[in-house]
């Protein structure tokens, strides 16, 4: 494991192939032994605790040995432990041992965004009222920012399909459409939830969380759905509250 700024102590606390911290030895080196191994069995309890879906997918022994070699090469940078595993996704992705689960990393994006969302910022959210200030003709000019709690994910794999029979919320079953599914993750009450979304809709509000304007959000989403409804996604974005503001150049309304 290369150095990336660590002391001697904390470098050979996440790898038990270096040698003793200069000054340990005897009673107080087998004293570090102890403490490296319990703090690299409460980093991998972290990362199940994080990723319980991607734990199930692939059984307790794989995922130990995957969350034990992402702890080591990517160890926490802040006592805080609500973010580590950030990370997890895209070293799962790169991972040799994964290389054929191609979906799984998106399985990880989902509970990474599922724990920002459980820890995201309480703001108001905005209701019909405010989108019926704007007026009809500007409203395909307004940039929507979404409620911090909202995370959209498109994965080319059916990644509802499989996070539900991960969850337990659906029976274990063969796939027989191997399509592109979306979910939104959100925070509507105390708990984060997860919940398949239509593609069309999907489509239109990860251009919203991009930053485009509803007009192009709305014409990009169309060109990759050709099917695209519309009314039904502004009725997902207005009835689920997503929104926390509306931009209208000049001037804001909100």
């Amino acid at each position: 494991m290369a150095d990336i700024g660590f002391t001697p102590f904390a470098a050979a606390l996440l790898d038990p192939h270096r040698a003793l911290p200069p000054g340990l030895a005897g009673a107080a080196g087998r004293r570090f032994a102890v403490y490296r191994n319990n703090v690299t069995v409460g980093l991998v309890k972290a990362l199940e605790t994080r990723f319980p879906a991607v734990a199930g997918l692939v059984g307790a022994a794989f995922f130990r040995a995957l969350a034990l070699d992402f702890a080591r090469r990517h160890p926490p940078a802040s006592p805080l432990l609500m973010d580590f595993g950030d990370g997890m996704p895209d070293f799962i992705a790169a991972h040799p041992a994964a290389a054929e689960l191609t979906y799984l990393a998106d399985i990880a994006r989902i509970e990474v965004a599922r724990t920002r969302a459980y820890h995201a910022a309480d703001l108001p959210r905005l209701g019909p009222e405010a989108f019926a200030a704007v007026p009809p003709e500007k409203l395909g000019a307004v940039r929507i920012r979404l409620h911090p709690a909202v995370f959209i994910l498109r994965s080319t794999h059916p990644a509802a399909t499989i996070l539900a029979m991960a969850r337990g919320d659906a029976a274990p079953a063969p796939i027989a459409d191997w399509t592109a599914e979306a979910v939104l993750i959100d925070r509507p009450g105390l708990d984060a939830l997860v919940r398949p979304l239509p593609p069309g809709t999907a489509a239109v509000l990860a251009g919203l969380a991009a930053g485009a304007t509803l007009g192009a959000a709305a014409a990009t989403a169309l060109d990759e759905v050709p099917g695209l409804d519309l009314p039904a996604a502004l009725a997902e974005l207005i009835g689920s509250r997503l929104a926390a503001a509306i931009h209208l150049s000049p001037g804001e309304v909100s």
